[in-house]
């Protein structure tokens, strides 16, 4: 039962990110909805496969391991995209420039 639960968190997490990257105006905030998309959908589907798998320890093992370094790495991947399109000159879209306003 549990595993349902983990599948369908994961299957909305991974829709809701779909629709953001479509609908989001900025390189910015794309990235952060498809890195929410990626980190947090792609683990609950792992960690559902995890349970319901009848496979032998070692395959469970290696979801497991699977979802661990989605944990870690996909966050680092996406803040050097992110740092890539800073440096690049990227402009978030939508922001007032604070210090150009007040004479900074």
């Amino acid at each position: 039962m549990i595993e349902y639960v983990f599948l369908l968190l994961g299957v909305i997490l991974m829709i809701t990110g779909s629709i953001g990257v479509l609908r989001f105006p900025d390189v910015y905030t794309r990235l952060h909805a498809s890195t929410k998309c990626d980190t947090g959908g792609a683990m609950s589907i792992l960690i559902a496969l995890t349970i319901v798998a009848e496979a032998p320890m070692l395959i469970k093992v290696k979801f497991l391991i699977l979802a661990f370094l989605i944990a870690m790495i996909n966050p680092m991947i996406a803040h050097a995209i992110a740092r890539g399109a800073h440096k690049s000159g990227v402009e978030p879209e939508g922001i007032i420039d604070i210090y150009a306003r007040d004479g900074f």
